[in-house]
């Protein structure tokens, strides 16, 4: 059994034992489970408690890319005049799996001012639509640094 599952599992013992089913105390038995889980530490559960971080770290570096894409966007948009460049580039894929590529592309759609366009047949190159492509170098960059390198310790 992996720990995600009893972890699940603790969580819902804990909404039998005190008797509420609503999703705040299921969610709070998940924290219980997670706190006695790392009383229990070995390696192996290390890197369950890690890879939850890790996914934390995610969600967080793209909760701070959409606001800053969306105020960008917004201010660009309720300005008069055309003040961006749009592009299409070429972004060197740094992994081949299927997994990573997928959530980074998502993310990168889910970002306003960005578009996933297409990933090339051999895996190597994610197309993507940008509104602010002035600097192709830069973008990439970002990506690379980013999303991608967060996705890689994450997933990998």
């Amino acid at each position: 059994m992996t720990l995600f599952a009893l972890n699940v599992m603790l969580a819902l013992v804990w909404a039998a034992i005190t008797n509420a089913f609503t999703p705040l105390n299921v969610v709070a038995g998940f924290f219980i489970g997670s706190f006695a889980l790392g009383i229990l530490r070995n390696e192996f559960q290390t890197k369950y408690f890690q890879r939850g971080y890790l996914t934390l770290k995610l969600i967080l570096l793209f909760l701070y890319e959409l606001v800053l894409s969306a105020l960008r966007v917004a201010r660009d948009v309720l300005r008069p005049g055309l003040n961006f460049q749009p592009g299409i580039i070429a972004y060197e894929l740094t992994t081949d799996d299927d997994a990573q590529i997928t959530l980074l592309a998502n993310l990168i759609t889910l970002t306003p001012g960005t578009l996933s366009v297409d990933v090339s047949s051999d895996k190597s190159t994610l197309y993507i639509h940008a509104m602010f492509a002035e600097d192709p170098e830069g973008l990439k960059r970002d990506i690379r640094d980013g999303f991608e390198r967060q996705i890689k310790e994450t997933l990998g």
